[in-house]
């Protein structure tokens, strides 16, 4: 750490440039949601705490420049051997240091060596999981889990239904407000406007069932209000809905076993709206404009993992043998004829 004594400019301290970064660039520039800011912010502190620790100094008397590439590949270690945490995470965690990076340089070119320290660290490659989904009968069994008999589990089961029908994420869900709803009485399409991340919306068209549930479940309320509440009539969390989810999920495992080896969230529900949309033939854009997805190389992973498509394929691709011919020779009336001439 510089121990040079004097006043610094401001711009040479970590404080100055994390606070721009979290409170005016991700959130007014970028217009990130809440929950990415808060991400980049848990992933900041433990590389300021971390940095601290090993320097025995101050957050506020830390320099950029004392955050150096070492000190970033040291944390990552830290994380993935003493915390337990995976290489996904710990990639997150080097993103949100190299977007610190970036957003410092093209500031204040004093930095941009410093800069490129930091973004050659290397993303650790890892073994890519398949996803997890459920099959058709699996999730209708889920969607028979809650008492639809008391207020809560029906309200439980307006919710799977939901996340089931728009695949929507556990926290688009939580966020769903009544006026996002339009559920015409004519014929018009009944459909939701989905507010996903990045503040970017789009439009999910309703099955006649959700659209039959919600407007129960919404009759008489305010248009500002929340869609899915809870016991205390506040809005749910993204927690809330996870929650409730594996609540279902847990109680199913035990009639079904098939399901022990799932691990079943929100983000499963959604997994299996794009695995059954694909299923019933359903174009790969479609499905990307339906789940919010911003590049087509995010849906294409549905694609790789369906066997059910993939064995459908190897039937259409099959070579099929024609019946074995019978050789000349055991053609008996053709041997009469050759010897009668």
């Amino acid at each position: 750490m510089n121990t040079e004594m004097g006043p610094k400019n401001k711009s040479e301290y970590a404080g100055y440039w994390i606070r721009r970064f979290l409170c005016e660039y991700l959130t007014d520039v970028r217009n990130m949601s809440a929950n990415t800011v808060k991400a980049y912010r848990d992933a900041i502190r433990l590389l300021i705490q971390h940095v601290c620790n090993r320097k025995k100094a101050t957050a506020d008397s830390l320099l950029i420049k004392d955050i150096t590439s070492n000190e970033v590949i040291s944390l990552l270690d830290e994380l993935e051997l003493n915390r337990g945490c995976s290489i996904k995470t710990r990639n997150l965690r080097l993103s949100a240091f190299i977007a610190l990076a970036k957003y410092v340089s093209s500031n204040c070119p004093e930095f941009i060596e410093w800069c490129i320290n930091i973004k050659n660290i290397p993303v650790k490659k890892a073994q890519r999981t398949l996803i997890t989904y459920l099959e058709k009968n699996e999730m209708d069994a889920l969607l028979e889990i809650p008492d639809r008999n008391t207020v809560q589990g029906w309200r439980d089961y307006v919710l799977l239904l939901f996340l089931y029908n728009t695949g929507a994420r556990a926290e688009e869900a939580a966020s769903l407000q009544i006026k996002d709803l339009t559920m015409p009485k004519g014929r018009g399409l009944p459909f939701v406007t989905i507010t996903g991340k990045g503040n970017k919306k789009r439009r999910c068209p309703l099955w006649d069932e959700t659209r039959k549930e919600l407007r129960i479940l919404i009759a008489k309320r305010d248009p500002e209000e929340y869609v899915f509440i809870n016991r205390l009539k506040q809005p749910m969390s993204r927690f809330g809905v996870y929650e409730m989810v594996t609540r279902h999920a847990n109680k199913l495992t035990e009639k079904m076993p098939s399901l022990k080896s799932k691990r079943v969230s929100p983000h499963t529900i959604r997994h299996t709206t794009a695995t059954h949309l694909l299923q019933a033939g359903v174009d790969i854009n479609t499905i990307r404009a339906w789940l919010g997805h911003v590049s087509i190389e995010t849906t294409n992973i549905y694609a790789e993992v369906n066997l059910e498509m993939k064995a459908k394929a190897l039937l259409n691709c099959e070579i099929k043998t024609k019946k074995s011919r019978k050789r000349w020779r055991d053609d008996k009336n053709l041997m009469d004829f050759l010897d009668s001439l």
